[in-house]
């Protein structure tokens, strides 16, 4: 189960000066069940908006969302968003934190005590249960989120640059750790990030997205096998993919920059 379609969706808003801004512009996406699909693109084209919308923190202007077959039409436990800054709560342990979702929930806590034991250990924290997240490491911190998130069994994970953060060998450990946790629990994952390389190594296809407004540029669909080892991004294929992918970013910065000397050269003549 997970999958996703988003059907021509918009979405328009007035920032603080009430000027109109078109984050999307519609945008078409068929996410399968169990696939990792990774989001690329200029700062600005909409990748944080329409994973908004999809984890229902939102509405789209235009268009619609669906969870297998079941319109969005807001937050639910089958799409958990694991943030860029790990979103704990600093005055419970690790494994407070890990069963909060599922306790508020009613879920019975022989099997939310089972499920949490069974995620921290997953994450590699299981002797780190009764420590404060102050008392953790960024990786670990980020580590901890994932575990409160795939706790919840959802469908879907959400999952907005969980790793932008991290210094390189934290992200490398993290990138892998999704794989090995993907072989295991299989969720559909949509994992945004400014990372090609990131996106390659874990994506079943990236999408490269337009400069605003964020319309979907380009799909590659990413033919290593699953689980990877990190050996893969030296090989010749991911480095073909890799130029492909960032060649075209490249245009989407080239075109926006042009479309914004044009609209200056227009405001002062």
């Amino acid at each position: 189960m997970g999958r996703i379609i988003v059907d021509g969706v918009s979405k328009h808003y007035a920032d603080r000066r009430g000027t109109p801004v078109r984050a999307l512009d519609a945008v078409n996406l068929a996410i399968e069940e169990q696939e990792i699909a990774c989001i690329v693109g200029p700062s600005g084209c909409g990748k944080s908006t329409l994973l908004n919308l999809i984890a229902g923190f939102d509405t789209p202007s235009t268009g619609e969302i669906s969870v297998d077959g079941v319109q969005v039409r807001g937050a639910g436990p089958d799409r958990i968003v694991v943030f860029q800054s790990p979103s704990l709560f600093p005055w419970l342990t690790a494994r407070e934190n890990v069963i909060l979702g599922p306790r508020k929930r009613g879920v019975p806590a022989s099997r939310y005590e089972e499920d949490a034991r069974t995620m921290l250990a997953s994450v590699g924290l299981e002797h780190f249960a009764s420590r404060y997240p102050y008392e953790l490491s960024g990786g670990m911190r980020q580590r901890l989120q994932i575990a409160r998130a795939l706790v919840n069994h959802p469908r879907v994970l959400l999952m907005d640059e969980p790793f932008a953060a991290l210094d390189f060998q934290n992200r490398l450990a993290m990138q892998e750790l999704v794989m090995r946790l993907w072989s295991r629990i299989h969720p559909t994952i949509f994992f945004i990030t400014h990372d090609v390389e990131e996106a390659i190594f874990l994506g079943d296809r990236v999408y490269v997205m337009t400069a605003s407004p964020g319309r979907i540029k380009a799909t590659i669909t990413v033919p290593f096998a699953k689980p990877r080892s990190i050996e893969v991004v030296t090989s010749p294929g991911f480095v073909a993919i890799k130029d492909q992918v960032l060649r075209l970013i490249r245009g989407e910065f080239a075109r926006s920059d042009r479309a914004a000397e044009q609209a200056g050269a227009e405001r002062s003549g």
